[in-house]
């Protein structure tokens, strides 16, 4: 596995294992809907980029379509998060400007590809 390979997996891991507190930490009645569905979400990302690792040439292209819908969706869940008032700003620009780092190393190992 080639470097940049292993930091956008690492990247991806480190974005779960910060976002898992501090969403679970969310009032109830938004913990088992909101703050599951979007760490399911990062849970999946992680997955898929996994198999793309492992993945010939071809299905690992769909994969990191896959990969780049999954961030889209982030995207959205956080800015919903925020805009109700469920965490601050700060928060809300530290996760995306991960997960649009995410993106361009994803991007970019898909462009690699062709």
């Amino acid at each position: 596995m080639n470097q940049s390979k292993e930091t956008v997996l690492a990247k991806t891991y480190d974005l779960l294992k910060e976002a898992t507190p501090r969403l679970n930490a969310l009032p109830r009645n938004y913990k088992y809907n909101f703050s599951d569905r979007v760490l399911n979400h990062l849970a999946d990302l992680l997955e898929l980029l996994i198999e793309a690792v492992y993945a010939p040439p071809e299905p690992k292209k769909q994969i990191l379509r896959t990969v780049n819908l999954k961030l889209e969706k982030l995207r959205f869940f956080f800015r919903l998060g925020f805009e109700l008032g469920l965490y601050k700003s700060t928060l809300y620009e530290d996760m995306i400007k991960k997960i649009d780092e995410i993106g361009k190393m994803t991007g970019g190992w898909l462009k690699s590809l062709n």
